[in-house]
């Protein structure tokens, strides 16, 4: 096993360990799959900002292949491909703190100036630091993304199933339709199914799993993470879509709304 593929196995352990559904998921479908991209969030800190993870992800083949904005919810964004086309996209994004108030801002500073992180605790340090239930709420009136990271810290955001690779599955209405007969949740912001054939990309999503976390003296159930499906499509010189479409990514970051 090379050192990316233990490196995607240990992410993946990670993530199904917090996510219990996606493990669930992934044998329901009864055949090997193959993971599109897994996403991280992150902070536009020198400490941790999104070049910082990328620059740790290029010892594996990964390069920088798209940057994205995302308005709304104060985010920027990049993905990585690897040179070895059967390994998974990355997909990076950040909080930009200066877009939100004074106090959200001076938090996350705070808490980043007393911790140092290794590279690859970008991506699997989990949380470095005591967390509270009311700066958990107070956080989420602002940002749900910047509540989620107080929360969680470095770690796997989702994994993506494949639909292209799926033997059993040819589209993802069908997908959608297993994962809802299994009783589980689409997240249905913006509709069930984002983005379209023309736009080269379709993408679901599972809402969240909710997990029991220690704040304190207390324990309160928050969403953790979530697993997406993706179908990719052909552009006109017959080269299947590699990117991702902003508008579908805004909605699919509300998988781990409350």
């Amino acid at each position: 096993m090379s050192n990316i593929d233990a490196l995607l196995s240990e992410m993946w352990r990670d993530y199904i360990s917090y996510t219990p559904s996606a493990e669930k998921i992934s044998k329901l479908f009864g055949e090997h799959v193959t993971n599109d991209h897994i996403a991280f969030r992150t902070l536009n800190l020198d400490q941790c900002n999104i070049f910082k993870q990328a620059n740790y992800l290029q010892q594996f083949g990964y390069t920088i292949s798209g940057d994205y904005h995302f308005e709304q919810k104060k985010l920027n964004a990049v993905h990585l491909e690897n040179v070895e086309e059967r390994l998974p996209k990355i997909f990076l994004s950040e909080l930009i703190l200066e877009e939100f108030s004074s106090e959200l801002k001076e938090f996350f500073v705070n808490i980043f100036s007393k911790i140092h992180l290794s590279e690859k605790e970008l991506f699997m340090g989990g949380r470095f630091w005591e967390i509270d239930y009311d700066i958990y709420t107070k956080l989420a009136q602002e940002s749900e993304y910047a509540s989620w990271l107080y929360v969680w810290g470095f770690c796997p955001n989702h994994f993506t199933v494949s639909i292209n690779h799926l033997t059993k599955y040819q589209d993802i209405e069908a997908v959608n339709a297993m994962i809802k007969a299994n009783g589980f949740t689409l997240n249905s912001s913006g509709g069930e199914i984002k983005g379209t054939k023309q736009e080269m990309l379709e993408q679901s999503s599972i809402m969240a799993d909710k997990i029991k976390v220690r704040f304190g003296a207390i324990d309160e159930i928050v969403p953790s993470c979530y697993y997406e499906f993706a179908k990719r499509y052909s552009d006109n010189s017959g080269k299947i879509y590699q990117g991702f479409v902003t508008t579908s990514a805004d909605k699919i970051f509300e998988s781990t709304n409350k």
